[in-house]
């Protein structure tokens, strides 16, 4: 039966090569983002034969929450073990992230077992890079108008650097105290995820990129590429006194750090109405959709095939 543990930086060779082969697009088959965020939910690993498995143990219902397996091999005995885990701990089998592309794998292998539920909040942003390095044309005027304010501050982007390090670290740390983010859950995690994403930058791959104003750090970016055409921005933090930094830092990081991607996956909104507006406002070239599928007798599934 499958054996669970949390997962380290060494793990990153055996996961990169399972995430490489399967080439997904979501947000969370990232290595960085597994390891960054792992007390999220208690996330913890194992790995069957070649597939990569992830599963979540601190969640609402209980159940231990798995995501569509990264890797190869034989889908149907990776499912079967995943369900022969749920019942031995006398829980409903949950999977989570499924796409438009993992989907059907599921639905030919078990049809009619699992009860599908769309998980808006945790669909990923995907614009096109070129796009958002450009923003031009009418869609993207007010955009313009705000980053010109932030232009004539002088603002200068410059590629991430370890001496940026320690200011950047003490940006987010201003956003988190001014939000009173000690307050929030998810907030208090985000910071473990940022000093984590900072601890091991070199080591996870990670790119960055940041903005200054006469010297003084207004804004930072984190990202890695995801997928073999998908680069992925794990952070995005700045300073609300500079007009129009946001949506400068934006358009910075896809110009520089991720040119060579078609795609730019944002993330999810969680849910967060003002991040949603947001998150629409840059024109999302694909809104990666994400179904939750559940079968409450896991047991049956040993019986199929």
């Amino acid at each position: 039966m499958l054996k669970f543990r949390e997962i380290t930086l060494e793990d990153r060779p055996w996961i990169q090569q399972a995430l490489h082969v399967s080439d997904f697009m979501g947000c969370e088959y990232s290595f960085a983002n597994n390891l960054a965020w792992r007390r999220a939910a208690n996330s913890m690993i194992s790995q069957y034969e070649s597939f990569y498995l992830i599963c979540a143990f601190e969640t609402q219902d209980g159940a231990p929450h798995f995501f569509f397996p990264a890797g190869t091999g034989s889908y149907r005995a990776v499912f079967q073990e995943m369900a022969t885990y749920a019942a031995a701990v006398h829980q409903p089998l949950v999977i989570m992230g499924l796409t438009e592309r993992t989907l059907p794998v599921l639905e030919q292998l078990f049809p009619g077992m699992f009860v599908l539920e769309n998980d808006r909040d945790n669909a990923d942003y995907l614009y096109k890079t070129a796009e958002m390095a450009a923003m031009a044309g009418k869609k993207y005027h007010k955009k313009r108008t705000q980053i010109r304010k932030f232009e004539a501050l002088g603002g200068v982007y410059a590629d991430m650097h370890s001496n940026d390090f320690d200011e950047c670290i003490a940006l987010a740390a201003h956003t988190y105290n001014a939000k009173e983010g000690y307050t929030d859950a998810s907030s208090v995690v985000e910071q473990y995820a940022i000093h984590t994403f900072f601890q091991y930058f070199e080591k996870l791959g990670l790119v960055g990129g940041v903005l200054r104003v006469n010297g003084a750090l207004a804004a930072f970016s984190v990202g890695e590429p995801i997928c073999s055409n998908v680069f992925g921005v794990h952070l995005e933090k700045a300073d609300l006194a500079y007009p129009g930094v946001f949506p400068a830092m934006a358009q910075q990081f896809a110009a520089h750090a991720a040119s060579g991607y078609l795609y730019l996956n944002r993330e999810e909104d969680l849910g967060v109405p003002g991040l949603r507006k947001s998150k629409l406002s840059y024109h999302p070239a694909i809104l990666l959709e994400k179904w939750t599928a559940t079968c409450t007798k896991p047991e049956k599934l040993l019986e199929m095939g």
